[in-house]
Parts: C-alpha cells; sequence; structure tokens
C-alpha cells in the first residue's frame, strides 16, 4: 500500500509533463496542425475544439477530467478518439514487449549461469564475446540483417506486419521483432546474472551447503540463483522503460502496428492530441511497470518487507 500511494507523486508528474507538451512547443500548435493557409476562422473553430481559448488551468483541469473518464480527446488527421487509436496499438506493443522480455530474461539466465560456473574458462570467454556482441547492435542494425537472412535468404520467417489475424501467423510474425528488441537485453541481464551469481556462490551458506553433501544442481538454482534475481529484477524494471522506447524503431523495421509507429505517424502529421495519449500511455505503463518491479522485489526478499 506504501508503495502505491509513493506512485500517486509520479503519476500527477508523468499527466502534467504531458499536457505541457502542446504548450512547449515553439509556435502556435493549431497554426502548425492547420498550416500557414488557415483561416483566421478555422483556427479558432480548432482551438475551441482543442480547449486552448481558455485559461491554462482551466486546460489542466479539463485533462485531468478527461484522463479520469478516459476521454484523451480526438485526433485531427484520423477522425477517431484518441483513446479507440491507443486501446488498437497498444495489444501489439505490449505484446511485442512482453515477448523481448520473455527471450531476454529466458535467454540471460541459463547463459548467465553456465558463465559464472565456468569462470575465466574458454566457455565464460565465449559467452563474454557473445554478449558484447549482443551489447554491440543497436536494433536498427539488427533488424535488417535478421530480415535479409531469415526472411530474404532463407525464407523462413515473413518480413512485417503482425499477419492475417490468426494466433499461430501473429506468433510466426512476432519472433524477429522479439529477436531484433530483447537480445541487447540478454546480453546485459547475462552479464548482471554472472555478475550476481558469482558473488553469491563466493558466499559462506554456499559452502555450507555443499560441505552438507547437497547436490549441485540444488545448491546453484534452489539456493545461489534466488538470492542473485533479487538485483536482477531492478534491472528488468529499468529496463523495460528501454524496451519500450527501443520498441519505437522496431516497429518502424518491421511495420508492426503498435503504439510506437502511432506515435511516430502522429509526429509526422502534427496531430498534437495523439502524440501526448501516446506519450502518456508509455508513461503510466513504465509506472506500472515499476511498481510491479518493487512488488516482485519484496516477494523475491522478505527483508524488504518492512521498508
Amino acid at each position: 500500500m506504501k508503495r502505491v500511494l509513493l506512485t500517486l507523486p509520479v503519476l500527477w508528474v508523468v499527466v502534467s509533463v504531458v499536457f505541457l507538451l502542446i504548450h512547449l512547443v515553439p509556435g502556435d500548435p493549431i497554426v502548425q496542425m492547420l498550416g500557414e493557409g488557415a483561416t483566421a476562422s478555422d483556427i479558432g473553430a480548432l482551438r475551441h475544439a482543442y480547449g486552448l481559448d481558455v485559461p491554462l488551468i482551466e486546460q489542466y483541469l479539463h485533462y485531468w477530467r478527461g484522463i479520469l473518464h478516459g476521454d484523451l480527446g480526438q485526433s485531427l488527421r484520423m477522425h477517431d478518439s484518441v483513446t479507440h487509436l491507443i486501446l488498437q496499438r497498444y495489444p501489439y506493443t505490449l505484446a511485442l514487449t512482453i515477448a523481448a522480455l520473455i527471450l531476454g530474461v529466458g535467454a540471460s539466465i541459463p547463459v548467465g549461469i553456465a558463465s559464472a560456473l565456468h569462470r575465466n574458462r574458454w566457455q565464460d570467454r565465449s559467452l563474454g564475446v557473445l554478449s558484447l556482441v549482443g551489447l554491440s547492435f543497436p536494433n536498427f542494425a539488427l533488424g535488417p540483417i535478421l530480415i535479409l537472412i531469415f526472411s530474404i535468404g532463407l525464407g523462413w520467417l515473413p518480413v512485417s506486419t503482425a499477419g492475417n489475424g490468426s494466433l499461430a501467423d501473429f506468433l510466426l510474425h512476432l519472433i524477429l521483432p522479439a529477436i531484433t528488441l530483447g537480445l541487447s537485453l540478454a546480453a546485459v541481464l547475462t552479464r548482471m546474472v554472472r555478475t550476481a551469481m558469482l558473488e553469491e556462490l563466493s558466499q559462506d551458506y554456499i559452502r555450507t551447503a555443499r560441505a552438507k553433501g547437497l547436490p549441485e544442481r540444488t545448491v546453484v538454482y534452489r539456493h545461489a540463483l534466488r538470492n542473485a534475481l533479487i538485483p536482477v529484477l531492478t534491472v528488468i524494471g529499468l529496463q523495460f522503460g528501454s524496451l519500450l522506447a527501443g520498441a519505437i524503431v522496431t516497429e518502424i523495421i518491421f511495420s508492426w502496428p503498435g503504439i510506437g509507429r502511432l506515435t511516430i505517424s502522429a509526429i509526422y502529421n502534427r496531430d498534437y492530441a495523439l502524440v501526448q495519449g501516446c506519450i502518456l500511455a508509455v508513461g503510466l505503463t513504465y509506472v506500472a511497470v515499476n511498481l510491479l518491479t518493487d512488488v516482485a522485489y519484496t516477494v523475491a526478499n522478505p527483508r524488504m518487507r518492512g521498508l
């Protein structure tokens, strides 16, 4: 409950910053949306439609009322409500981000453990080189390479979009974008898991467990890994924001119909209400993920429950 209350000021800051975006745009945003050839009556009508002809504090209160009622305004270019457009695209971005997260975590934990168990041997050095390669490849470079190899060259996987609607086709189209987005996360988490495991394996309780004759698998996975994952959870929560940011580039490369692609389209079309809504959706998601990370950290580390 305490962590939920501490999240409320963060939510207020996120919403306030998003609200101020349209007021920080150089020049008159209404003129920029309509173009230089717009008439004064058209400008006045759109300014009234957006509520920009009233005092700033009244606009702010109106924006909050809209958020509380699920009304983020109307898209000028797409002639639809911003809320409806975001709800259409949000599941695609969420699916891509979760798939990349599962891929990154699923690959990093066994690789990080193997690297720690074979410290300073050829296995450790080889895995270290692979993680360095993963960190060195940005997704805007990795995506086209994967397309050239697996889509154009081998013809195993589709190039772009999210498929024709069936679950199997959707998952098939999800593979390349998820790998593109999740590879750098896997590289970061591999190093984190290796470092945390090395620290835990050198603790006295691990030596005691081995002295008692416990199987090595039990010592590593039941005792060392559980404690080693506690700091990794924090990194996963922080890296989720990086995944959301990286999803924008990935969605453009693979024509993935998510919020990132919608945001770029809104910026290009100067659709400020839609830009505000997309940024707000991403910001609120990041806040929610950090709250869930705190909860997971508390569950994994009972000593933090009283803090």
